[in-house]
Protein backbone atom coordinates (compact mmCIF):
# COMPACT_ATOMS: atom_id res chain seq x y z
CA UNK A 1 0.00 0.00 0.00
CA UNK A 2 2.66 2.45 0.93
CA UNK A 3 6.31 3.04 0.56
CA UNK A 4 8.57 1.69 3.27
CA UNK A 5 10.57 4.49 4.84
CA UNK A 6 13.88 2.83 5.63
CA UNK A 7 16.48 5.59 5.36
CA UNK A 8 16.09 7.54 8.56
CA UNK A 9 18.44 10.35 7.64
CA UNK A 10 17.05 10.84 4.12
CA UNK A 11 14.23 13.40 4.16
CA UNK A 12 13.17 12.69 0.59
CA UNK A 13 10.71 10.22 -0.79
CA UNK A 14 11.61 7.65 -3.42
CA UNK A 15 10.49 9.97 -6.24
CA UNK A 16 12.71 12.78 -4.97
CA UNK A 17 9.83 14.85 -3.56
CA UNK A 18 9.50 15.94 0.06
CA UNK A 19 7.31 13.51 2.06
CA UNK A 20 4.20 14.79 3.82
CA UNK A 21 5.60 13.94 7.26
CA UNK A 22 8.99 15.08 8.59
CA UNK A 23 11.44 12.19 9.12
CA UNK A 24 11.83 13.04 12.82
CA UNK A 25 8.05 12.79 13.30
CA UNK A 26 8.00 9.39 11.58
CA UNK A 27 10.86 8.23 13.82
CA UNK A 28 8.99 9.39 16.92
CA UNK A 29 5.78 7.66 15.83
CA UNK A 30 7.73 4.43 15.36
CA UNK A 31 9.44 4.83 18.73
CA UNK A 32 6.13 5.32 20.54
CA UNK A 33 4.65 2.33 18.72
CA UNK A 34 7.57 0.12 19.74
CA UNK A 35 7.31 1.27 23.35
CA UNK A 36 3.58 0.51 23.36
CA UNK A 37 4.33 -3.00 22.09
CA UNK A 38 7.21 -3.65 24.47
CA UNK A 39 5.74 -2.26 27.66
CA UNK A 40 4.36 -4.72 30.22
CA UNK A 41 1.63 -2.40 31.51
CA UNK A 42 -1.59 -1.97 29.50
CA UNK A 43 -2.03 1.47 31.02
CA UNK A 44 1.40 2.63 29.89
CA UNK A 45 0.93 1.06 26.45
CA UNK A 46 -2.28 3.07 26.08
CA UNK A 47 -0.37 6.19 27.14
CA UNK A 48 2.19 5.63 24.37
CA UNK A 49 -0.55 5.14 21.79
CA UNK A 50 -2.25 8.30 23.01
CA UNK A 51 1.06 10.19 22.71
CA UNK A 52 1.38 8.91 19.13
CA UNK A 53 -2.14 10.11 18.31
CA UNK A 54 -1.35 13.52 19.77
CA UNK A 55 1.88 13.63 17.76
CA UNK A 56 -0.11 13.12 14.56
CA UNK A 57 -3.08 15.26 15.57
CA UNK A 58 -2.11 18.31 13.50
CA UNK A 59 -0.83 16.37 10.49
CA UNK A 60 -4.12 14.94 9.18
CA UNK A 61 -2.41 11.54 9.33
CA UNK A 62 -3.36 8.51 11.37
CA UNK A 63 -1.46 5.42 12.50
CA UNK A 64 -2.28 1.76 12.62
CA UNK A 65 -0.34 -1.49 13.00
CA UNK A 66 -0.82 -4.02 10.22
CA UNK A 67 -0.28 -7.55 11.51
CA UNK A 68 -1.49 -9.77 8.67
CA UNK A 69 1.82 -10.47 6.91
CA UNK A 70 4.25 -8.91 9.38
CA UNK A 71 4.04 -6.36 12.14
CA UNK A 72 4.20 -3.02 10.38
CA UNK A 73 3.46 0.55 11.43
CA UNK A 74 1.44 2.29 8.73
CA UNK A 75 1.03 6.07 8.65
CA UNK A 76 -1.45 7.39 6.11
CA UNK A 77 -3.81 10.33 5.54
CA UNK A 78 -7.02 10.25 7.59
CA UNK A 79 -8.99 10.98 4.42
CA UNK A 80 -8.24 7.45 3.20
CA UNK A 81 -10.34 5.96 6.03
CA UNK A 82 -14.05 5.22 5.82
CA UNK A 83 -15.96 3.37 8.55
CA UNK A 84 -12.73 2.55 10.35
CA UNK A 85 -10.90 0.95 7.42
CA UNK A 86 -8.83 2.20 4.49
CA UNK A 87 -10.97 2.56 1.38
CA UNK A 88 -8.85 1.91 -1.76
CA UNK A 89 -11.03 4.33 -3.72
CA UNK A 90 -9.95 7.15 -1.41
CA UNK A 91 -6.22 6.64 -1.98
CA UNK A 92 -5.13 9.50 -4.20
CA UNK A 93 -1.37 8.87 -4.14
CA UNK A 94 -0.03 5.62 -2.71
CA UNK A 95 3.35 7.22 -1.95
CA UNK A 96 1.73 9.43 0.69
CA UNK A 97 1.52 6.35 2.88
CA UNK A 98 4.53 5.37 4.99
CA UNK A 99 5.38 1.97 6.41
CA UNK A 100 7.88 1.03 9.11
CA UNK A 101 8.52 -2.66 9.94
CA UNK A 102 8.24 -3.42 13.65
CA UNK A 103 9.58 -6.96 13.70
CA UNK A 104 13.12 -7.03 15.03
CA UNK A 105 15.12 -3.84 15.46
CA UNK A 106 13.58 -1.57 12.84
CA UNK A 107 14.69 -0.55 9.41
CA UNK A 108 18.34 -1.47 9.56
CA UNK A 109 19.38 -4.76 7.97
CA UNK A 110 22.55 -4.88 10.03
CA UNK A 111 21.04 -5.75 13.41
CA UNK A 112 23.22 -8.75 14.21
CA UNK A 113 26.62 -7.03 13.98
CA UNK A 114 25.20 -4.01 15.81
CA UNK A 115 23.91 -6.24 18.59
CA UNK A 116 27.27 -8.04 18.80
CA UNK A 117 29.07 -4.71 19.00
CA UNK A 118 26.77 -3.32 21.69
CA UNK A 119 26.94 -6.52 23.72
CA UNK A 120 30.75 -6.53 23.54
CA UNK A 121 30.73 -2.93 24.78
CA UNK A 122 28.55 -3.89 27.75
CA UNK A 123 30.83 -6.83 28.59
CA UNK A 124 33.86 -4.56 28.47
CA UNK A 125 32.17 -1.99 30.71
CA UNK A 126 31.40 -4.75 33.21
CA UNK A 127 34.98 -6.03 33.10
CA UNK A 128 36.62 -2.62 33.41
CA UNK A 129 34.16 -0.70 35.57
CA UNK A 130 32.29 -3.25 37.66
CA UNK A 131 29.05 -5.19 37.69
CA UNK A 132 26.68 -2.28 38.34
CA UNK A 133 27.94 -0.21 35.44
CA UNK A 134 27.93 -3.39 33.38
CA UNK A 135 24.27 -4.07 34.12
CA UNK A 136 23.37 -0.55 33.06
CA UNK A 137 25.46 -0.91 29.93
CA UNK A 138 23.63 -4.13 29.04
CA UNK A 139 20.31 -2.30 29.45
CA UNK A 140 21.62 0.45 27.16
CA UNK A 141 22.75 -2.19 24.66
CA UNK A 142 19.23 -3.67 24.63
CA UNK A 143 17.75 -0.23 24.05
CA UNK A 144 20.19 0.80 21.31
CA UNK A 145 19.97 -2.50 19.44
CA UNK A 146 16.26 -3.22 19.70
CA UNK A 147 14.73 0.25 19.53
CA UNK A 148 17.07 2.00 17.12
CA UNK A 149 19.33 -0.68 15.59
CA UNK A 150 22.24 1.64 16.34
CA UNK A 151 25.67 1.19 17.88
CA UNK A 152 25.69 2.72 21.36
CA UNK A 153 28.07 5.47 20.30
CA UNK A 154 25.65 6.58 17.55
CA UNK A 155 22.75 7.31 19.92
CA UNK A 156 21.83 10.99 19.92
CA UNK A 157 21.56 13.04 23.09
CA UNK A 158 17.76 12.88 22.76
CA UNK A 159 17.85 9.09 22.42
CA UNK A 160 20.09 8.77 25.47
CA UNK A 161 17.62 10.98 27.31
CA UNK A 162 14.78 8.64 26.34
CA UNK A 163 16.78 5.71 27.64
CA UNK A 164 17.27 7.43 31.00
CA UNK A 165 13.78 8.84 31.44
CA UNK A 166 11.68 6.08 29.85
CA UNK A 167 13.31 2.76 29.00
CA UNK A 168 15.63 2.41 31.99
CA UNK A 169 12.92 3.23 34.50
CA UNK A 170 10.21 1.05 32.97
CA UNK A 171 12.04 -1.85 31.36
CA UNK A 172 15.40 -2.42 33.03
CA UNK A 173 14.07 -3.13 36.56
CA UNK A 174 17.14 -1.39 38.03
CA UNK A 175 18.38 -1.74 41.57
CA UNK A 176 19.01 1.33 43.71
CA UNK A 177 22.73 0.94 43.01
CA UNK A 178 22.07 0.97 39.26
CA UNK A 179 19.82 4.03 39.50
CA UNK A 180 22.46 5.92 41.45
CA UNK A 181 25.10 5.64 38.71
CA UNK A 182 23.12 5.21 35.49
CA UNK A 183 24.07 8.58 33.97
CA UNK A 184 27.73 7.82 34.61
CA UNK A 185 27.21 4.32 33.18
CA UNK A 186 25.79 5.72 29.97
CA UNK A 187 28.77 8.02 29.49
CA UNK A 188 31.19 5.20 30.22
CA UNK A 189 29.42 2.94 27.72
CA UNK A 190 29.43 5.65 25.05
CA UNK A 191 33.15 6.26 25.56
CA UNK A 192 33.94 2.53 25.48
CA UNK A 193 31.73 2.05 22.42
CA UNK A 194 33.43 4.90 20.57
CA UNK A 195 36.88 3.49 21.22
CA UNK A 196 35.74 -0.04 20.36
CA UNK A 197 34.14 1.15 17.14
CA UNK A 198 37.31 2.98 16.15
CA UNK A 199 39.32 -0.21 16.62
CA UNK A 200 37.05 -2.37 14.45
Amino acid sequence: MAKESNTRDDPTASDGEQPDLPPELIDEAERLTRLARDDLSDEEAKAYRKARAELLADTEYTARVREDDRDTLVLHPEEWVEDGTVDPDRIDDIDRGIERPLEGPGASGEWEPIEEHNRAVAERVAADHGEVHGQNAHALADFASNHYAKPIEKLTQAERGRFLSEYFVRNAFPTDDQKAVVEESVQIAVDVAASTGAQR
